[in-house]
C-alpha cells in the first residue's frame, strides 16, 4: 500500500510540478512597463514589478518612504543582536525594543515633529500597514496575556473574575465583529472632543481579541509547572512577582514557545481582515489593482504574490521559534 501510495504521489507530482514551473518560470514575463509587454503565455509578472512600490508601501508619499525603510533597518539591527549568544547586554535590546521602537516608529511615520512631513494614517497600506498591525498586535498582546493568565489563576475572587469574564467575552466573538464594533461603537464611547482613527481603533480592537488567546495559551503553559516549582519559590523566601518573573514563567513561557508562535503566525494572517473597515493592507492593496483597467485578468499572480509574502513572513517565524526551542532546550 505505501507503495502504491507513493507512484500516486509521484505521478500527481508529475502532473502538476512541470506546468507550474513553465507557467510561472519559463514562459513568465518579468520585465516591461505595462500589459503589452506580457507575451510569453505564462505569468506576467511584470504586474507585480509595476505595482510593487504600491504594494510595499499603499499610497505613502514616495519621497517620504525612507521614512519606512529606516524604521525597519532600526528594527532589524535590535533583532540582530539577540542571535548572537555573547550579547552581554540582550536584555536591555529587548527592553529599548519594547519601550522606545513603537513611539520611534510612530514618530517616523506619522511626522509632524523634528522636520518631518506629516503622513496621514489614511494613506498607510499594502505590506507596511500589514507589518505594522501584525507587529503592534504581537508586542502588545502578549503582555497584556500573561497578566491575564495570571489573574485567571489569582486566588483573588474579583480579579479572577474579571480576567475570566473578559477572556470568554473576546474569545467568543469574531475578529470581524470586533473591527467592526471598533471602527463603529468605538467613538461612542469618547468623550465629546475625542476621536480616534481608523487604524487605532483597529488596533485597539486586535489587541484586545488576540490578548484573550494569548491568554488561554500563556494559562496552558503555567499549568505545566509542576506544584513543587511554586513552592521552591515560597521556600526561598519570594514574594509573588519574584517568583513569578524569575522562576515560573520563564519555564512557562519556554513550554508554549509553539502555541505563542501559532497564535502569531494566525494574527499576521487575520490583519487581510482589516479591508473590511476600510484599511488596505497587503491583500486589500493587491486585489485594489485588480479593478485597474490596464491590468484587468492578472488576478493569479497577484494572489501568488500576496501569498508568497504571507507564507515568506510565516515560515520565518515559525523558523526562528524552532531556533528558540533548540536553544531553550525545550525538551529537558
Amino acid at each position: 500500500m505505501s507503495t502504491v501510495l507513493t507512484l500516486l504521489a509521484v505521478y500527481f507530482l508529475y502532473l502538476v510540478v512541470p506546468p507550474l514551473v513553465k507557467w510561472a518560470f519559463i514562459d513568465a514575463d518579468w520585465t516591461g512597463t505595462s500589459r503589452q509587454d506580457c507575451t510569453g503565455g505564462g505569468a506576467c509578472w511584470v504586474f507585480i514589478t509595476v505595482r510593487f512600490n504600491q504594494f510595499i508601501y499603499g499610497f505613502y508619499p514616495a519621497g517620504q518612504q525612507w521614512r519606512v525603510n529606516l524604521a525597519v533597518i532600526l528594527l532589524a539591527v535590535m533583532l540582530v543582536t539577540l542571535y548572537f549568544k555573547r550579547v552581554s547586554l540582550k536584555f536591555q535590546v529587548v527592553t529599548v525594543i519594547a519601550l522606545t521602537y513603537s513611539l520611534i516608529v510612530y514618530i517616523l511615520l506619522v511626522g509632524g515633529v523634528l522636520g518631518l512631513v506629516p503622513v496621514d494614517t489614511s494613506l498607510w497600506g499594502g505590506l507596511m500597514l500589514t507589518l505594522i498591525i501584525a507587529g503592534t498586535g504581537i508586542a502588545v498582546s502578549l503582555p497584556i496575556g500573561i497578566l491575564l493568565a495570571l489573574g485567571r489563576r489569582s486566588e483573588m475572587p474579583v480579579v479572577r473574575a474579571l480576567c475570566v469574564a473578559f477572556i470568554e467575552i473576546w474569545r467568543g466573538v469574531p475578529l470581524i465583529t470586533v473591527l467592526f464594533m471598533g471602527s463603529v461603537m468605538l467613538p461612542l464611547f469618547l468623550p465629546e472632543g475625542m476621536n480616534f482613527n481608523k487604524l487605532l481603533r483597529a488596533l485597539i480592537g486586535i489587541v484586545l481579541f488576540q490578548s484573550a488567546y494569548m491568554a488561554e495559551v500563556v494559562r496552558g503553559g503555567l499549568q505545566g509547572i509542576p506544584r513543587g516549582q511554586y513552592e521552591a519559590a515560597d521556600a526561598l523566601g519570594l514574594g509573588y512577582w519574584k517568583s513569578m518573573r524569575l522562576i515560573v514563567l520563564p519555564q512557562a513561557l519556554k513550554l508554549v514557545i509553539p502555541g505563542i508562535v501559532n497564535t502569531f503566525i494566525a494574527l499576521l494572517k487575520d490583519t487581510s481582515l482589516v479591508l473590511i473597515i476600510g484599511l488596505l493592507d497587503l491583500l486589500a492593496i493587491v486585489q485594489a489593482a485588480f479593478t485597474d483597467p490596464d491590468w484587468l485578468g492578472y488576478a493569479v499572480e497577484g494572489y501568488v504574490f500576496a501569498g508568497f509574502v504571507f507564507w515568506l513572513f510565516c515560515f520565518s517565524i515559525s523558523q526562528y521559534s524552532r531556533y528558540l526551542e533548540r536553544r531553550l532546550s525545550v525538551g529537558r
